[in-house]
C-alpha cells in the first residue's frame, strides 16, 4: 500500500536551505525510491495552527516500510543536519 510524507516547511534561511539541504534531500529520496509529488511554496493556513508563508511538500513511497527505512537511515541522517537552525519543518506518515 502506498505510503505519503506530508510535509510542511517554514524556512527561516532560504538560501542555505535551498543550496545544501533541498539538493541533497531530493537525490537521496530518489535514489531510496521516492518520488515528489507536489512542492509548493507561499501556503496559507485555512485551518488549525501553521506558519502562513510554509512550503508544502508532499513524497510518495511504495509502502509505508520504504518510507521508514528512508526516514532511518544513517545517510538521511546525515543529510537532515544540512538544515539544522534553518526551517521548522514538520512531518507525518500517511498510508493510502
Amino acid at each position: 500500500m502506498p505510503a505519503w510524507f506530508i510535509i510542511t516547511a517554514h524556512v527561516h534561511d532560504l538560501q542555505p536551505f535551498m543550496s545544501r539541504y533541498s539538493p541533497a534531500v531530493a537525490k537521496l529520496t530518489e535514489e531510496m525510491g521516492g518520488k515528489y509529488i507536489l512542492r509548493g511554496r507561499g501556503g496559507q493556513v485555512l485551518e488549525g495552527e501553521g506558519p502562513d508563508g510554509a512550503a508544502g511538500i508532499v513524497i510518495e513511497w511504495q509502502d509505508k516500510e520504504s518510507a521508514l527505512r528512508f526516514w532511518n537511515s544513517p545517510e538521511y541522517a546525515e543529510v537532515k543536519k544540512l538544515r539544522e537552525g534553518l526551517a521548522d519543518i514538520s512531518v507525518t506518515l500517511v498510508e493510502g
